[in-house]
């Protein structure tokens, strides 16, 4: 393997498709890494709490960028990494100077609501099954302040999606600066809190 490789974030609110488009799209690279971000969270042992509540605010930043920095070492170890995980825009920066690299690239997959809710309602292999969680996640991304160039609103197979995603990527259309903000790109990032499901 050479230098730095890429690192792809995947995000959404849950059922948005991640994980499947996360996982063909890291078939399309070689050597890759695929990260799952869930698992990050799945390693508070005692003290978890629901990241979609305020309270988790500090749990969440911690497991950002820890997330962040595991990604990036992956990434500057010379594998392609597509990380599958719910980062929103409030806490891409966060994440981009854990992981310590120059730029990453960044989607947010925003299939229409109800096609995250039926997903999220039917999932088989899954444990999470909140809806109003999801809903809730669900306007939060839909609310936030991104440049519409990082988002992606149909509901492609992951097959499809995944080629898409490829291209953007090799065009660069998905393109963030990663360690600091630059060219003009600060109003993607917004630092706000994440409103408490009430």
């Amino acid at each position: 393997m050479g230098g730095v490789s890429d690192l792809i974030v995947v995000s959404g609110p849950p059922g948005a498709g991640k994980t499947t488009a996360a996982r063909a799209l890291s078939r399309l690279f070689r050597p890759s890494a695929l990260v799952p971000g869930d698992q990050f969270f799945a390693f508070i042992d005692q003290g978890y709490i629901a990241p979609w509540t305020s309270p988790a605010d500090r749990q969440n930043e911690v497991v950002t960028e820890a997330a962040g920095a595991a990604a990036g070492r992956l990434a500057a170890g010379g594998y392609t990494v597509v990380y599958d995980g719910l980062i929103g825009p409030w806490f891409l920066e966060t994440f981009g100077a854990a992981s310590s690299l120059s730029f990453l690239h960044y989607v947010v997959l925003l299939p229409p609501e109800p096609v995250c809710l039926e997903r999220v309602r039917s999932r088989a292999d899954h444990g999470f099954k909140n809806q109003e969680a999801t809903r809730h996640m669900y306007q939060q991304f839909a609310g936030a302040d991104v440049d519409p160039r990082y988002v992606v609103a149909n509901s492609d197979d992951a097959t499809t999606l995944a080629h898409r995603l490829f291209d953007l990527v090799h065009d660069g259309q998905l393109r963030w600066p990663a360690h600091r903000l630059q060219n003009g790109l600060a109003s993607l990032v917004v630092r706000r809190a994440v409103q408490p499901v009430q």
